[in-house]
């Protein structure tokens, strides 16, 4: 193909986290892609905090890696410091977070694009969309020039009509230091979506050298070390420590006297900010008897000055937030090398899509990422990888790759966007999943790579290395379940360290249930399980498979029944108008989400059991 064609099979548009993965999930499919940045220098930039995963987020990290996407690659080569969180709680629930270098993975990020085939980089805006009908023909640029593709992936992030918000001052941009995406939303419009507006914040960034660490609590990594990746050798990198400070009356007192200065309270910003990551000022208003809150101090790389103050986002002034700062304990002197800011942006609510990210309105033309109503940049990526594999399937003229709530994180997500009328920055929670308890981050390959393998994106290598898991996790369950102890004294000896004993021949896979035993002690008792010497990830599967069986099996139960409904598909052109023995308020819910099954249906808020239950007769019939 010549460059001067400007003849594509795909565009993306935005270089953010979902625009690469969509990028480069399309081209190793085959596609020849155009990746449009409003800056190549930033692409794949952590423009808030510089981490990776976090609880749920991680699930979603793993979830990728077991598609073929590459976020899991890339924060396990560029992390400054890796930490389970929720390490002493159930395995549903437990979390890695990296902490980046955020140049690194920037740098990393865009050599693999560069070294992918098929992907063509452009630094220009994308102003208007094309189409004929209701199917997407291509993209036309700030200076007028056309592209053509058969499939469109928007992916603007907060850029789309972006403005920032300092104090009650304020100008275009998506983020600091960069041009906002204006045009793109007019044309949407005039397709005949709707856009709307969203809101989000990151605090200040400090100069390390004016930090007093000494009254502040250290937060190190952990010593051993685990991976987002299910590739095998990931790197070991040296391991910097975060500190912890918390604000006080002094932090309070400043921003109490300020609020007359946001553009949140003075009704500049029209846009709902994130609830699970609100402004501090928010935090000290919402939860005024809060004598403190806690502050993560963060650095943003090994090569830089450059310190991310966690939890303490503001679109106060400039000069207020000097006070604000200097008033935390360790930060008196500090010097802020970038000011905090709110950013007001145009999103377009994924109700509009269906669950291969498509929209209904416009064929071959996906949404990704903030565009959709998220917020993180976990969430952005699983978008984007969809997003990326869909296109292909719509180019190719197959079924589109969907997610069930039962199949991931990734599939709870999308139905969230898609079902509901989402009216704030979407964050991806644990509580969100109703099976969250086989949803695990542990066991993400088995769920997804075989999926990833039958796409495309998971190669043979790779394929094999995750059966020979598979087969060693079973054949370990298989033989824990066959082993006996007997009821020695050695054995209770221990045993009793560990506030346990026997009295009679015990399964080793029985022993493993108590609260109390974990693998480690297996290793102890038994010379067998000792010189296996399997690896963590072996056993640790083995493991939670074995200990929370009983509850395993009652989500799977919870899951056939769900599954009941799943089985009443419901025609695209079902026409709900007709259904008098339905709300009305229901038939305008049902007519706007237009959900695929019965399953969906029951997830809508304002849809009756009793709705559910006619239309359940009707498609019966």
């Amino acid at each position: 193909m010549s460059y001067l064609d400007n003849k594509f099979d795909v565009i993306v548009v935005g270089a953010g986290h979902a625009g690469c993965e969509a990028a480069i999930a399309s081209a190793r499919l085959g596609a020849k892609v155009l990746f449009f940045s409003l800056n190549l220098d930033n692409i794949a930039l952590m423009p808030c905090n510089p981490a990776i995963g976090g609880p749920a987020k991680s699930t979603l990290v793993r979830e990728i890696d077991a598609l073929g996407g590459v976020m899991g690659e890339v924060a396990d080569a560029t992390y400054i410091q890796m930490k389970i969180l929720n390490s002493s709680k159930g395995p549903a629930v437990r979390a890695l977070r990296a902490q980046s270098d955020k140049k690194e993975y920037m740098h990393y990020m865009r050599n693999i694009i560069e070294s992918t085939d098929n992907i063509w980089l452009k630094q220009a805006t994308v102003t208007e969309l094309i189409a004929e009908g209701d199917v997407i023909k291509g993209v036309v640029d700030e200076y007028g020039n056309e592209y053509s593709a058969g499939a469109v992936i928007l992916t603007t992030g907060t850029s789309l009509n972006g403005k920032i918000y300092i104090g009650l001052k304020s100008y275009s941009a998506g983020r600091l230091g960069e041009m906002p995406a204006i045009g793109l939303s007019d044309s949407l419009k005039k397709l005949g979506f709707v856009v709307k507006k969203l809101k989000t914040g990151t605090p200040a960034r400090v100069d390390k050298r004016t930090i007093d660490y000494s009254k502040m609590t250290i937060q190190p990594g952990d010593e051993k070390l685990t991976f987002y990746s299910f590739k095998p050798n990931r790197p070991i990198r040296p391991q910097v420590p975060c500190y912890l400070t918390r604000t006080n009356e002094v932090t309070h007192q400043i921003i109490r006297e300020n609020l007359d200065k946001s553009p949140m309270y003075q009704g500049l910003i029209e846009g709902v900010g994130p609830r699970y990551c609100p402004s501090i000022e928010d935090k000290v208003r919402r939860f005024a008897s809060n004598p403190s809150h806690h502050i993560f101090i963060e650095p943003e790389g090994l090569n830089t000055y450059e310190i991310y103050i966690q939890g303490f986002s503001t679109s106060l002034p400039a000069d207020v937030q000097v006070k604000m700062v200097r008033s935390l304990p360790g930060l008196e002197n500090a010097h802020i090398i970038k000011p905090a800011y709110a950013v007001e942006y145009d999103y377009v609510p994924a109700v509009q899509t269906t669950h291969s990210l498509m929209s209904k309105l416009i064929k071959g033309l996906f949404f990704a990422g903030q565009i959709n109503g998220t917020s993180g940049y976990e969430e952005a990526a699983a978008q984007g990888l969809v997003a990326g594999i869909n296109a292909i399937k719509y180019l190719d003229n197959s079924e589109f790759v969907t997610f069930s709530r039962s199949s991931s994180y990734i599939g709870t997500l999308i139905d969230d966007l898609v079902t509901k009328d989402i009216q704030e920055p979407y964050r991806m929670l644990t509580s969100r999943s109703e099976y969250r308890l086989l949803l695990r981050q542990d066991n993400a390959d088995a769920r997804l790579t075989p999926l990833g393998h039958k796409i495309g994106l998971i190669d043979d290598v790779q394929f094999n290395i995750f059966k020979e898991k598979q087969n060693l996790i079973q054949n370990e369950i298989q033989r824990l379940n066959q082993t006996k102890i007997s009821a020695t004294e050695e054995v209770n000896s221990i045993l009793s360290k560990y506030g346990e004993s026997i009295d009679r021949g015990i399964k080793l896979a029985e022993l493993l249930k108590r609260p109390n035993i974990n693998y480690a002690v297996l290793r102890e008792l038994d010379n067998e399980t000792k010189e296996l010497n399997l690896s963590e990830d072996i056993t640790g599967e083995a493991e939670i498979l074995i200990k929370y069986d009983g509850y395993l099996k009652r989500q799977e139960a919870q899951l056939e029944t769900t599954g009941q409904l799943e089985k009443y598909r419901i025609p695209s052109n079902f026409d709900y108008s007709k259904i008098k023995s339905i709300s009305s308020e229901s038939r305008e819910k049902l007519e706007k989400i237009r959900p695929v099954d019965l399953a969906q249906a029951s997830r809508i808020g304002g849809v009756k059991p009793a709705d559910i239950s006619v239309l359940m007769v009707i498609l019966g019939k």
